[in-house]
């Protein structure tokens, strides 16, 4: 379920952990659907990497700039297969129209399933 906190905002804050335990904040654009979000992004970035070794991360709603401006929640990132990309493409194409011009994603190949702890 996704927390009210963050349903409808336009960024959220991942937070994903270096092997050395140091959380990595990131601002990111995410779409929502059955309770899941869905977050994209290229695997030569920090962030796959990070979730790669290691699934646990914390989401919270945050500004573009990345100031968090609310609660943090526990959750775990599944990196999606090739098959399921259009899945969440799509969930993120319905709130960005600016996902949906091919200059933007032209690069993206890779897609993060986020599953919040209850």
């Amino acid at each position: 379920m996704v927390p009210k906190e963050i349903q409808g905002q336009r960024y959220i804050s991942l937070t994903t952990y270096r092997k050395t335990g140091v959380g990595v904040p990131t601002p990111v654009w995410f779409g929502e659907q059955d309770g899941k979000l869905y977050v994209m992004t290229r695997s030569d970035m920090g962030k796959f990497k990070r979730i790669r070794n290691n699934p646990q991360v914390k989401v919270a709603p945050c500004t573009v700039r990345g100031k968090v401006t609310g609660p943090q929640f526990v959750a775990t990132a599944r990196i999606l297969g090739p098959e399921e990309f259009a899945r969440a493409r799509a969930t993120i194409n319905r709130k960005y129209w600016l996902a949906r011009l091919p200059l933007v994603w032209y690069r993206t190949n890779a897609y993060f399933e986020i599953v919040i702890a209850s």
